[in-house]
């Protein structure tokens, strides 16, 4: 599979849309690298503009999230991407030009995203930034509404599922790997109530679009769901 003759002329829109700890940003970031697309990681822009609102203190612990001053910060908040900014060679998130790629990913960043993710303002500022990043096609995006909202032309979608214990243990490994004390309940606490949140919003809600794939991972490794994702490439773009 992966040596592959994969070069076509023919560039698609890849929109992997899904729950909060489906695994589906490494799955996308692995097919973008195996059939030579761009990746983009929209849950990290989100991520990004929440550690602003946090640094400035729109938001934190005991303190609602003030809309109306993130809202009026936006043009001063610059999100963008860097091949091989650290070590690891992988692109990472900068937040006006910083690399915040690591601290947007602990769990206090998690705990406020969806708040954030909710303002309409928000949503319409990144969703015109990401379609930018799609005019020339040749890319694969992940995040919540990819495939209703951002791309709805997309030629594939995949809606990526896998139950909300599993979820919970994926991430709890995550954090652990990176030194976080936090317990499996305070997890399972915070991908539960991302769920209601992406699912409730009324701006862009997290859903499976009409014509996309369902790719339910709970029993999947990762090899397997690559296979699953490549053959459906494949069959998409023609390549033999």
């Amino acid at each position: 599979m992966e040596n592959k003759n994969r070069q076509t002329d023919k560039k698609i829109i890849i929109a992997i849309d899904g729950y909060s700890s489906s695994g589906k940003s490494t799955m996308a970031r692995e097919l973008a690298r195996r059939v030579g697309y761009v990746y983009v990681d929209s849950g990290a822009m989100y991520r990004a503009v929440t550690l602003y609102a946090l640094r400035h203190g729109f938001v934190g612990r005991d303190k609602p999230l003030n809309r109306e001053a993130l809202v009026a910060a936006l043009p001063d908040i610059h999100v963008s991407f860097a091949a091989g900014c650290g070590a690891d060679g992988v692109q990472h998130t900068l937040l006006n030009g910083e690399d915040v790629e690591n601290v947007i990913r602990d769990l206090e960043v998690s705990s406020y995203v969806s708040p954030v993710a909710e303002i309409a303002e928000v949503r319409r500022a990144l969703v015109r930034l990401q379609q930018e990043m799609g005019r020339d096609k040749g890319i694969v995006m992940d995040g919540r509404d990819i495939g209703t909202a951002v791309f709805p032309q997309a030629e594939m979608k995949v809606f990526v599922d896998a139950s909300a214990s599993e979820r919970a243990t994926r991430r709890l490994r995550e954090l652990e790997a990176k030194g976080e004390k936090v317990s499996y309940e305070e997890v399972l606490h915070n991908i539960e109530e991302r769920d209601r949140i992406d699912t409730t919003r009324e701006q862009s809600p997290l859903r499976k679009a009409d014509d996309a794939y369902v790719l339910d991972n709970s029993n999947l490794t990762r090899e397997e769901q690559m296979e699953w994702l490549i053959d459906l490439f494949d069959r998409l773009t023609g390549v033999s």
